[in-house]
């Protein structure tokens, strides 16, 4: 799994003229799935997201999570994360999970973020999505699951 989580001041995802999805401050997030990802560790990936200090206290810091800072998500499922650009020119997305099981992944996601009291908003799985937003700061970061800490 992958995610590109960005924190923006607001987001919309638009599908065939229609929003499908639209927040205030928040976090916006890309997420991707790959054939091999181990998926029992999605609620810690999910948990390790909502409990990134990426907003700013009173005192300017970086020091309060999505939930803390009462934000929003717009999630958005994006499986061009998966590609390997690394040889040739033309992007490869053969370890890209097949779009039946990321769909299912991704909006069981989806409802994990919801159940962990987050107001969510998503985009449509495998739809041309026009995604506008303003990003702040800017603060983005990646997270990858081949690099997550496991668990002995």
């Amino acid at each position: 799994m992958k995610a590109v989580i960005q924190r923006v001041l607001n987001a919309s995802c638009m599908v065939d003229g229609r929003i499908t999805g639209e927040i205030g401050k928040g976090l916006l997030i890309y997420f991707s799935v790959d054939k091999d990802d181990d998926l029992s560790i999605l609620p810690r990936f999910l948990e390790k997201i909502v409990r990134l200090r990426c907003f700013e206290d009173e005192n300017g810091k970086m020091n309060r999570s999505v939930m803390e800072s009462g934000a929003s998500v717009l999630f958005i499922s994006q499986f061009t994360l998966s590609a390997d650009v690394y040889h040739g020119n033309r992007p490869s997305f053969d370890v890209a999970e097949k779009p039946e099981r990321a769909e299912r992944i991704y909006s069981d996601a989806a409802d994990m973020l919801r159940a962990m009291g987050l107001n969510v908003q998503c985009g449509v799985f495998g739809a041309h999505m026009e995604i506008s937003y303003i990003n702040d700061g800017p603060v983005t970061f990646i997270l990858d699951s081949a690099c997550f800490p496991h668990r002995s």
